[in-house]
């Protein structure tokens, strides 16, 4: 399996970059790429020194095979989004420990079943909101795959290989236009 991790990766940014671009200049808020190692994608703050972050996941292939190789998360294919696992917990902990707000927001495409073809829409929740469906579900929602070539980028695994799930129908729409 080729997994192709620097093609999803400036994929990933170009969305990055649009969102920032969007809140810079649609709102009062400004929006820069967190230099942070460690830390979400997108550092965001107002005038007076208020602070939160937002981990954009860009969600352009469907997890088919979901109802067969994890049916104890009882997710749709249609329905089914992913985040690193690991990222996931990193964000809980500093969300927690440095009194953060951590925002993921999830672009969808490619999916006509819900979304029309050739549009994306942005979905969100705050990690926080996230926390009570992860410790409901446990482990009934992560998935580990196999490492493909394209996780590795000159000679280092970075290919993401433990995802964990959630449902569109747990997130919210955010209603914006890109």
């Amino acid at each position: 399996m080729n997994y192709a991790f620097e093609i999803d990766a400036t994929f990933s940014e170009a969305y990055e970059q649009k969102l920032i671009t969007h809140i810079n200049t649609a709102t009062n808020f400004n929006a820069r790429k967190t230099v942070e190692k460690g830390y979400p994608d997108i550092e965001v703050s107002t005038v007076d020194g208020f602070k939160f972050y937002i981990e954009l996941k860009v969600q352009q292939r469907t997890f088919m095979r979901v109802e067969n190789i994890i049916p104890q998360s009882g997710l749709k294919p249609s329905e089914t989004v992913a985040l690193n696992l690991s990222d996931l917990v990193r964000y809980f902990e500093q969300e927690e420990k440095d009194k953060l707000q951590i925002f993921i927001f999830w672009v969808v495409l490619n999916r006509p079943c819900i979304i029309p073809l050739n549009q994306e829409q942005y979905y969100y929740r705050l990690v926080s909101e996230l926390k009570p469906i992860y410790l409901k579900e446990k482990d009934n929602r992560r998935f580990r795959r196999k490492s493909g070539e394209g996780d590795i980028v000159n000679g280092e695994h970075k290919g993401v290989t433990v995802n964990y799930h959630f449902s569109l129908k747990e997130l919210k729409i955010w209603q914006n236009r890109l």
